[in-house]
């Protein structure tokens, strides 16, 4: 139940809010009912009763898409309270001592996605047999926007900022290395000068990457500026760019370590600071639930450094 400015009473259906949320997150009906398993026409069924209820339209139609007015995106926000407290609410219900239940969203930035996290997710769900994790895999800037808008429990992250509205704290340490093709001229003196580095042609992460942001700190830092020849989405491409002799890449070292050691590519000392901290951050108003709690705990047992 939602009331008006009026505090007039206005039923509004749980269902009705998920479906109206569904449609204001991915602004088109057919997509909504896609991730709902739902039809188009139960969509807009739902979203006009919501409509009707509400006095008034709540979102602009532009061409097929679904856009909130300014009437919308107030309800937004109080529909997307209620749905966190009835989760909430649903999730102590089905949980019991010591095996809480419930479906976390976590978000990683690319190396911790790739590298790190899915044999911790997979023994996390051995241990809590009624949890269920959905994984999302972007880059740093990707994965903090999602935690802010509320579609992510969780985010692990690698970039050395945060958005003013998430709370973050150290997870574990990892450090960069810069690595090159065994064909490089590099590779046989295995050590790079500072000239060297500002005249490499560099193979980086796009724009938004929490490793390219380490890297280009590190390399101000060192008063270079670094000249990149190809920018790739992938630290998979990345590497395979290297490989081949296209340029000079800086990697975690997680990334590469299998590749080193298999003599694929080979690690260049330099003087430059690439250590980093991979990082948890939340928002800062959330409400850890009892499942989330968990996933905390279990993290924290998994790497020497204090958590949240």
């Amino acid at each position: 139940m939602i009331m008006s400015l009026h505090q007039e009473r206005i039923d509004l259906t749980l269902r009705q809010l998920e479906i109206f949320v569904a449609v204001a997150r991915l602004e088109h009906a057919t997509r909504a009912g896609e991730e709902l398993g739902l039809t188009q026409s139960a969509i807009s069924l739902a979203i006009s009763e919501t409509e009707r209820l509400c006095h008034g339209e709540l979102f602009a139609r532009i061409g097929r898409n679904l856009r909130l007015n300014d009437r919308g995106r107030l309800l937004l926000e109080e529909a997307e309270a209620v749905l966190a407290r009835m989760r909430l609410l649903s999730e102590r219900m089905a949980s019991e001592e010591g095996n809480p239940a419930g479906l976390l969203r976590l978000g990683a930035s690319t190396t911790i996605g790739n590298y790190l996290l899915p044999s911790l997710i997979g023994a996390f769900t051995r241990r809590y047999r009624r949890a269920r994790v959905e994984l999302m895999i972007g880059n740093t800037h990707q994965i903090e926007e999602s935690v802010e808008a509320g579609h992510l429990d969780l985010g692990l992250i690698e970039g050395p900022e945060v958005l003013p509205g998430l709370s973050v704290c150290h997870w574990r340490d990892d450090e960069l290395v810069v690595i090159v093709s065994p064909r490089h001229l590099w590779a046989r003196r295995r050590r790079a000068r500072p000239s060297d580095l500002g005249h490499a042609a560099w193979l980086a992460r796009e724009r938004g990457s929490g490793t390219r942001e380490v890297f280009e700190a590190a390399m101000a830092k060192a008063a270079l500026k670094p000249c990149v020849k190809l920018e790739l989405g992938h630290t998979e491409a990345i590497k395979q760019a290297a490989a081949a002799n296209l340029g000079v890449a800086c990697l975690s070292r997680l990334a590469v370590d299998r590749d080193l050691s298999h003599g694929r590519l080979v690690e260049v000392a330099t003087s430059l600071n690439l250590k980093r901290s991979l990082s948890l951050v939340m928002r800062q108003s959330q409400t850890a639930t009892p499942l989330l709690n968990s996933l905390l705990a279990f993290l924290r047992r998994k790497r020497p450094t204090p958590v949240c």
